[in-house]
């Protein structure tokens, strides 16, 4: 069965919008009436998963890790995101460029010095505070931010503009099951598909958002005294959430460009000022080793199931992120498959797993190498900081440097300007899933999920803080996960058929 050309097919209709809102204002309501209850329910909901089906999380990253590595290897890698005589929309740098910055985040902000002070102070194994932690906790922080969560954007961005650009799809997840389904694509099956998509989205990003508003309330406590709580949170979240919000309905699109460009320019400027005033040579060395030993230990990591314990360990970080980046597959594979039309699939892969995994283990060898360090040689005091708030690892960093206060001020812009344009990307790309595949969704269309997205973030904070957060990606990203795995398979078919075509 060949594939046709739909542009011109019906894109599916308003049930995914209506579903997707509905379920998304009765889960904000459970958790603004019955917070406890909700954070109860999604424990057990937690457990379940991580304790049953963790395996499966595992397998599948690693298995489209090495998907998309066949696949960029085989003659398929030859095939256009695009008309066989399409030329590349941006040049290669400009695309490296957008690549680098899709590769940055709240979460790499926040978890930066988080995650390798933590896994030093309680390892998932060995002895703590040794030399061994601190190898062990840089080498599993570049486990969880290197090629697999990059390997899981690659394969829905590259399906994405596959179906969008060759064959004149609508930019919908279920596009991408066209040689499976046939026209069925149009309908329930296919709503269904583009539901889980917004449900996983809106989740990944939620958690994202909660991250966020945590790192800014805690970083306003530390310099100005400014009570940490929930009720501080939600306040950070409407006023970030209203900026973001006037901005869609307004459409100063001019403003979030600038917003994104100079968020950019922020975080080099935290970058370069920890790696010159810094530990320098011991960052490259420690940036020099970690690569070595994440690249030897690499098939190890990604099948670890924590079998002897009780994969305790496994399911608070590993599972945790990849559910995460599974969350935000449909998110992060809509831009990158925007600024990739023209380029060949192999071009695509590499580009998509190497660029912004490299800026990732720089960022993490400057951050999480300084705090390391600190903690190693100076006595710091950042791992007991750490462990009693963790939203604090970043300011507790900076307050060992010279014009701290300033440079913690430009953190918690850093972090705000993270929130609005991922608040503003991520919404575009849900009211376009929920708008029929709509290239340039409405604007209320993009300011009502914009408010839901603050929405959920506040009910995920309010009803557990953390937890609440990492359960709402595991639990969202489940059927997601299976919604790639199939996603395989009706990638190599159409490519079969194309090769042959």
């Amino acid at each position: 069965m060949n594939i046709k050309n739909n542009s011109t097919a019906k894109p599916a209709g308003k049930n995914v919008l209506y579903i997707s809102i509905l379920l998304t204002l009765l889960f904000v309501a459970w958790g603004a009436v019955f917070p406890a209850n909700l954070d109860l329910l999604s424990g057990k909901a937690l457990t379940f998963l991580t304790t049953n089906f963790g395996w499966l999380y595992l397998s599948a990253v690693f298995f489209v890790l090495l998907f998309i590595i066949g696949i960029a290897l085989s003659p398929y890698g030859k095939i256009k995101l695009g008309k066989d005589d399409e030329e590349p929309e941006f040049s290669t740098p400009a695309w490296f460029a957008m690549l680098f910055t899709t590769g940055m985040g709240i979460g790499l902000v926040f978890w930066s010095i988080a995650e390798p002070i933590t896994h030093f102070t309680t390892p998932p194994f060995g002895e703590a505070e040794t030399a061994e932690a601190a190898e062990l906790a840089m080498r599993y922080t570049f486990f969880h931010w290197g090629l697999h969560p990059w390997a899981v954007f690659a394969l829905v961005g590259m399906a994405l503009a596959y179906f969008q650009f060759r064959k004149g799809m609508p930019a919908l997840i279920s596009s991408v099951f066209y040689p499976v389904l046939g026209d069925r694509v149009h309908g329930p099956v296919g709503q269904a598909i583009d539901i889980l998509a917004v449900f996983a989205t809106v989740f990944g990003l939620g958690t994202s958002l909660g991250l966020g508003t945590m790192q800014i309330n805690t970083g306003l406590n530390l310099l100005y005294g400014i009570p940490d709580n929930n009720l501080v949170n939600i306040l950070i979240v409407i006023v970030i959430t209203a900026v973001f919000t006037l901005a869609a309905v307004i459409g100063i699109e001019k403003g979030i460009k600038f917003i994104a460009n100079n968020t950019v320019r922020l975080a080099l400027i935290l970058m370069f000022f920890l790696l010159i005033f810094g530990p320098t040579l011991q960052i490259i060395n420690l940036l020099t080793n970690t690569i070595g030993d994440y690249l030897q230990n690499l098939i190890y990591m990604s099948l670890w199931t924590d079998p002897i314990i009780d994969g305790g360990w496994i399911s608070g970080w590993t599972i945790f992120y990849w559910a995460w980046w599974i969350a935000w597959g449909p998110f992060v594979g809509q831009f990158i498959a925007r600024i990739s039309r023209g380029r060949t699939i192999r071009e695509f892969i590499v580009g998509a797993l190497v660029a912004p995994t490299a800026f990732s283990f720089l960022w993490l060898a400057v951050f999480g190498g300084t705090a390391l360090n600190l903690d190693i040689f100076a006595d710091a005091g950042i791992g007991a900081a750490v462990s009693d708030n963790i939203a604090s690892a970043l300011f507790v960093t900076l307050g060992n440097f010279p014009i701290s206060a300033i440079m913690s001020f430009l953190a918690i812009l850093l972090i705000a300007a993270f929130f609005i344009t991922s608040a503003d990307s991520g919404t575009f790309v849900v009211a376009m899933l929920t708008s029929g595949g709509e290239q340039e969704p409405g604007r209320k269309l993009k300011a009502a999920w914009g408010i839901l997205l603050g929405g959920v973030a506040a009910v995920l904070l309010v009803s557990g803080g953390l937890g609440a957060l990492q359960t709402a990606s595991i639990a969202s990203a489940f059927p997601f996960m299976l919604v790639m795995l199939v996603m395989c398979y009706s990638l190599l078919k159409a490519f079969s058929q194309d090769s042959t075509s």
